[in-house]
C-alpha cells in the first residue's frame, strides 16, 4: 500500500462547511478639530498643546487653531503651526471642524454656530448651565461630550482628578500667599520653624485635591488635620501620603474645635450627583481665628461653605467675620501652562481613538468611560442629571445605542 499525502488536510483548508465570515475591520477616520479661543476671560487654559498637535496631525487629522487661543497658557501661533495645527483668524471656519474642543462652556454666541451631528468636548459646568443653552443645542442636533464626566478604564474621572491634583497643590501655596503680608494677611508663615508652633491647615475632602493639598503642606511642616465623611478615602489618604496625621471623619465637635485652631481651611468635597450643598454653616466660619483663610475648592458645585460667594481672578478674596475667603471655581488657570499639558495627555489620546473607532457612534459602543460623558447625541438628552435638573425629557446612552 502506497502512503500518500494530502495537500489539503481535513479541516485545515476549508473542507469542513464554516459559518460565513464578514468584514469586521473598521475604516479609521479622518477627522478636524476645531481648537477656538476662549472666550470668558478669566480661562487661560487651552485642551491641546502643541505636543498633542503633533501626535494627531501625525496621524493623519486637521487641527484648527484660532490665532491667539494658546497665548493665556503662552504657548504662540508658531509653536502650534510648527507642530502642523493650521492657525486661522475666521472663528466661523473653527466652528466648521468635525469635533470642537475647548475648555469653558459654550457661550450662546458659540452654540449658534455649531451645526448638526457635530462633537463638541467641552466643560459641562452642570450647576453652572442654562436650560435655554442645553435646548439650544438640543435643537441644533449636535453630539456633545463633557470632559469632567468622562471615566478612564478604572472608574475614575481623569480630567476631574487631573485638575484637582494641581488644584489641591495651588491652593497650599494660595494660602500662604494670603497669610504673609504681601496680601495684607496677618504676616504667618505657612509651616513650622525651629521654636515655634506650626501654623494649622484643616483639610474638607480626602479625595485627589485633599490628598494633594496635605501632601503640599506637610512638605511645609504644617500641622494638617483632614475630614471626610469615608473612612476608607481617609485611609488611602494616609497611605498615599506615606505618613500618619489627624484624620477623622465628619464629627461636629471635633470640625468645630479644628476650625476654630486653623489658620487655613481647604473645603475639597465634591458633589458631582447631589446638587448643591456646603458642609460649614456661616455660625462656625464667625468661630473662626481672624485673619485665617478659607480656600473652597468646590464653587463649581455650590461650595463647602455656607458664607462662600463666588469670586474671580480680579477680586479673587473678600472678608467675611474676619475670615479672608478665596473662592474662584477655576484655580488651575493660575497654572495655566501646567493644566494645559494635563489637559492635553488626557484629550489628545482620546481624539486618536475616536480616529481610529470611525467616529463618535463606534466609540460610544466600545468605550463605557467616553460613553459616560456623553450628554447630547443627535438631538437627545442622554444625562438623568440635567434632565432631571431642567425638567427635560431624557434617554439612556446605552438603550439609545442599540436603537441606532
Amino acid at each position: 500500500m502506497v502512503e500518500t499525502t494530502s495537500y489539503f488536510p481535513l479541516g485545515q483548508v476549508g473542507l469542513l462547511p464554516r459559518e460565513e465570515m464578514l468584514e469586521t475591520g473598521r475604516k479609521k477616520k479622518r477627522v478636524s478639530i476645531g481648537i477656538p479661543k476662549e472666550t470668558w476671560r478669566f480661562e487661560s487654559r487651552v485642551p491641546l498643546t502643541p505636543q498633542g498637535v503633533e501626535l494627531l496631525v501625525e496621524n493623519g487629522h486637521t487641527v484648527l487653531f484660532e490665532s491667539g487661543a494658546g497665548e493665556p497658557a503662552h504657548y504662540f501661533d508658531h509653536d502650534f503651526s510648527e507642530c502642523g495645527a493650521r492657525i486661522v483668524k475666521s472663528r466661523n471656519e473653527v466652528f466648521e471642524a468635525d469635533i470642537i474642543l475647548k475648555v469653558s462652556r459654550l457661550s450662546e454666541a458659540e452654540i449658534e454656530l455649531l451645526h448638526s451631528r457635530q462633537l463638541v468636548i467641552t466643560l459641562l459646568s452642570m450647576y453652572n448651565q442654562t436650560r435655554e443653552s442645553i435646548q439650544h443645542m438640543l435643537d441644533k442636533k449636535v453630539n456633545a461630550l463633557a470632559f469632567e464626566l468622562l471615566k478612564d478604564d478604572n472608574g475614575c474621572f481623569p480630567v476631574i482628578r487631573s485638575m484637582s491634583e494641581i488644584e489641591g497643590s495651588a491652593a497650599v501655596m494660595i494660602a500662604a500667599e494670603y497669610l504673609s503680608k504681601a496680601h495684607n494677611g496677618k504676616g504667618v508663615l505657612l509651616g513650622g520653624v525651629t521654636g515655634i508652633s506650626p501654623t494649622e491647615m484643616v483639610i474638607l475632602g480626602a479625595g485627589t485635591a485633599g490628598e494633594f493639598a496635605a501632601r503640599a503642606a506637610l512638605g511645609l511642616g504644617v500641622s494638617v488635620k483632614v475630614f471626610d465623611n469615608s473612612y476608607r478615602s481617609l485611609r488611602e489618604l494616609e497611605r498615599n501620603v506615606g505618613q500618619r496625621l489627624f484624620s477623622s471623619v465628619l464629627h461636629p465637635p471635633a470640625l468645630t474645635k479644628a476650625l476654630q485652631s486653623a489658620d487655613a481651611v481647604l473645603g475639597s468635597l465634591r458633589y458631582l450627583e447631589s446638587g448643591r450643598s456646603f458642609l460649614i454653616t456661616e455660625e462656625q466660619v464667625s468661630q473662626m481665628k481672624p485673619g485665617s483663610i478659607i480656600i473652597d475648592l468646590s464653587m463649581d458645585q455650590g461650595g463647602c461653605f455656607e458664607s462662600s460667594m463666588c469670586t474671580d481672578f480680579d477680586q479673587p478674596v473678600y472678608n467675611k467675620h474676619g475670615v479672608v475667603h478665596y473662592c474662584v471655581p477655576n484655580i488651575a488657570s493660575r497654572v495655566s501652562r501646567t493644566a494645559s499639558i494635563a489637559l492635553s495627555n488626557i484629550f489628545a489620546p482620546i481624539l486618536l481613538r475616536i480616529g481610529e473607532a470611525g467616529g463618535i457612534h463606534q466609540i460610544i459602543k466600545e468605550d463605557m468611560g467616553i460613553s459616560h460623558g456623553v450628554y447630547l447625541y443627535k438631538g437627545i438628552l442622554t444625562n438623568s442629571l440635567i434632565g432631571n435638573r431642567f425638567n427635560i425629557p431624557f434617554k439612556d446612552i446605552g438603550l439609545l445605542m442599540a436603537a441606532f
